[in-house]
């Protein structure tokens, strides 16, 4: 099973989603409610946690309404179908060889002395408790992989397809890769990440092995830099 390249969707569900990618989620979540969440908690651990749901929200929200409604189609369209016992080969090999190339890109910063410290990890080795833990998993491990997967592999992998595979990868993955900035020293593994999502939904057809792929990855990061 391999991913569709019927042509779901046309230039409007790609501008407005890629304006709410690029533009209206930065502006309106990641600074205008971020910076109020954080008069009112005072943490940055819990503005940032609180963001991050919310963005989870509007863009599930925003393939829904934009890519799927008005179409017709239903959540098989953004690759959400059913996992079998032949994916889990796929899930154990790229899970392993995303781990073994993320240790490689850290190496190689760390050898041209780019810091790899993360604002977000940093936020909860600052305040760790066990309570501060799991809601910094959840949302690395659980929340991000399921929307993130939905809308960059799911909505925009499948659009980009129709100009060929490689294309596709690489677009979504550069999509993928600089809506992360400005944590800039994470973006040649989000680049890389991406690139293997996409591969993994494309021989699979579903984008449910690279959401428990994603989710796996990011725990044992999460669990590695707060906790070593």
């Amino acid at each position: 099973m391999k991913v569709t390249t019927e042509r779901k969707w046309n230039n409007r569900e790609l501008i407005l989603l890629l304006g709410l990618c690029l533009v209206g989620v930065p502006i309106l979540l990641e600074n205008v409610l971020y910076d109020q969440l954080l008069q009112w908690l005072d943490s940055t651990l819990y503005a940032g946690t609180l963001t991050g749901f919310c963005m989870a929200i509007v863009f599930t929200l925003g393939v829904y309404w934009i890519a799927l409604k008005p179409n017709k189609l239903g959540w098989r369209a953004v690759g959400i179908a059913p996992l079998t016992k032949k994916m889990w080969k796929t899930i154990v090999l790229w899970t392993i060889l995303l781990i073994l190339i993320s240790i490689a890109i850290v190496v190689v910063m760390d050898v041209l002395t780019i810091g790899t410290n993360n604002a977000k990890t940093d936020s909860l080795k600052s305040d760790l408790t066990p309570f501060t833990f799991v809601i910094g998993f959840l949302s690395a491990a659980v929340v991000s992989p399921i929307y993130e997967e939905i809308f960059y592999r799911g909505f925009l992998y499948t659009w980009f397809r129709r100009w060929g595979i490689k294309k596709a990868m690489i677009l979504s993955s550069f999509i993928f890769m600089i809506v992360h900035i400005p944590t800039y020293n994470t973006l040649p593994v989000n680049f890389a990440s991406g690139l293997v999502f996409c591969w993994v939904y494309e021989k699979t057809g579903s984008i449910i092995p690279a959401i428990i792929i994603h989710g796996v990855v990011n725990g044992i990061g999460i669990s590695l830099s707060v906790l070593g």
